[in-house]
């Protein structure tokens, strides 16, 4: 690995090491630290959609046209840690919200920046991205372990005690190492002229052409609408694993991120050899075998079928959205690239998971109970509505006019 690929590589560590840090475990702080019901746990997962609706703008409208991505990266890693911080020390779900939701309108922006000065230093991205990127999974990972297994954190016994707390301290100190690091990363000034282009193609709505080809406008609803299962793990993975005494449950979750590196290498065999469309049905069955091995098993004798189900992550994760990335970026063309991949992304971390969490949090507080939680009920609910979203696809496709990808689209 060459020198500036290593920089690049320790900043996407850094930046999902911070992310992955406090998130993972949010729905199991705020339920048994703060006493947070299941609404408000969805309002403050849901602060990551406001942050991904927002994002175009500061993208969009400062970082292509205005100042260097790293500076940016810098100060708004810096404002994070100070927010992050300021996590550390609320007390009640009333002062974590404001910060939270700061937090995240900070953080989200930072997603494309790391990405935007990645791809400008290299010369084959196609080639190199990946090498790089996966590092940023590797964060993920890392933060997990080191919360189970280092400092044990999630444990039955620290969870009581609020020791959970500690992960914004953590993620605040990677913040501002990343932000001081970020003034020494390869200078990357902005493309575009500030007089180029109008306030639509900035924030990517002119890719809503795209939405009068048919087969793209069902992806894209399917899109938004398999979200609402996705909000059911991100929220309450975490707190299911955690209440039904499952020990490590924060370095057990990261079995999903080694399962999403080796499906993502999987990813263009599969779509080779079986076609986009299969693989999107593949991606969308497996987040509904995933909620029903969640539904059915346990912390004892039935442990593996969580296990299984936390491992499907790949297939979920990667066949759905990672080839629908692809698929957009075959049927966009050169017009609408990276605008086409901006109103995707506002679709399913924007709108998508912004329904997702809220009905997530409705879902969680209905099958409360006064010692915790009807887990069964809780997972059976995204299960059917994935399955659902799969049948309402091939129903849409039945005639012979198939999502496919164009005959000229190249996978890397």
């Amino acid at each position: 690995m060459s020198t500036l690929n290593a920089r690049l590589s320790l900043m996407m560590f850094l930046e999902f090491f911070i992310w992955g840090g406090w998130f993972v475990t949010l729905g199991t702080f705020l339920g048994a630290t703060l006493g947070a019901s299941g609404s408000e746990i969805g309002m403050a997962f849901a602060t990551q959609s406001w942050g991904a609706i927002l994002a175009p703008f500061v993208i969009g409208l400062i970082a292509d046209r205005y100042f260097n991505a790293e500076r940016i990266l810098a100060i708004l890693h810096l404002v994070g840690a100070v927010l992050l911080y300021q996590l550390y020390r609320a007390e009640d779900f009333a002062a974590f919200y404001p910060y939270v939701l700061g937090y995240m309108i900070v953080y989200m922006p930072t997603l494309a920046l790391v990405n935007a000065v990645a791809f400008r230093q290299m010369r084959d991205p196609a080639l190199e991205f990946s090498r790089i990127r996966v590092w940023g999974t590797v964060g993920w990972i890392v933060a997990g372990l080191v919360i189970s297994f280092l400092f044990g954190w999630d444990s039955q016994a620290a969870i009581a005690e609020g020791a959970l707390r500690n992960t914004f301290l953590m993620c605040a100190i990677a913040s501002a190492l990343l932000g001081l690091y970020s003034f020494s990363l390869p200078r990357t000034p902005p493309l575009a002229q500030r007089e180029s282009g109008g306030l639509k193609t900035l924030l990517g709505l002119d890719a809503l052409e795209l939405l009068k080809d048919r087969s793209f406008a069902i992806f894209f609803l399917a899109s938004v609408l398999i979200c609402i299962p996705l909000a059911f793990y991100y929220q309450n993975a975490n707190p299911f694993l955690a209440e039904i005494g499952v020990e490590n449950p924060t370095g057990m979750m990261t079995l999903g991120q080694v399962s999403e590196v080796l499906f993502m290498l999987a990813l263009p065999l599969f779509i080779r050899r079986f076609g986009i469309k299969k693989t999107l049905l593949l991606g969308m069955l497996a987040w509904a075998i995933r909620y029903a091995l969640f539904a059915y098993g346990n912390g004892g004798e039935l442990l593996f079928m969580l296990i299984v189900g936390i491992a499907l992550h790949g297939i979920c994760y990667d066949f759905f959205f990672v080839s629908g990335q692809i698929y957009t970026d075959a049927k966009a063309g050169e017009t609408f690239k990276g605008s086409a991949q901006g109103l995707i992304t506002l679709a399913t971390y924007g709108v998508g998971m912004l329904i997702g969490f809220w009905v997530a949090g409705r879902v969680t507080d209905h099958f409360a109970t006064a010692t915790g939680h009807d887990w069964q009920g809780i997972w059976l609910f995204p299960a059917v509505f994935a399955l659902g979203v799969l049948v309402a696809f091939l129903l849409a496709f039945k005639n012979p006019r198939e999502v496919k990808l164009p005959a000229e689209a190249k996978l890397t």
